[in-house]
């Protein structure tokens, strides 16, 4: 590891490192940025979705249909002057 980039990291984490420290901090900042490429060899989310199940979407025709016979619902309703009624509100 650069010495410059050391001191860069050093000067924006506000750390005074003696020569000893600034040796074993560029040891573990190389272990560090190992791990880290580590991860570029890992396959992306163009090969994997980030979502365990898959998301797709799915559009249907509409059906003209008719379960219930209106006339039986009118009814089954309690009206007034061919208006439903609701509860009462207070």
């Amino acid at each position: 590891m650069k010495s410059e980039t050391i001191e860069e990291v050093a000067r924006i984490a506000r750390l005074e490192l003696t020569e000893t420290e600034r040796t074993e901090f560029s040891r573990d900042l190389e272990e560090v940025l190992e791990y880290f490429s580590m991860l570029d060899e890992a396959p992306g989310e163009k090969e994997y979705g980030l979502n365990p199940v898959e998301i797709l979407d799915m559009l249907r025709e509409d059906e003209v249909g008719q379960e219930i016979d209106p006339e039986l619902l009118v009814k089954m309703m309690d009206m007034f002057e061919d208006l439903v009624r609701g509860p009462r509100l207070v």
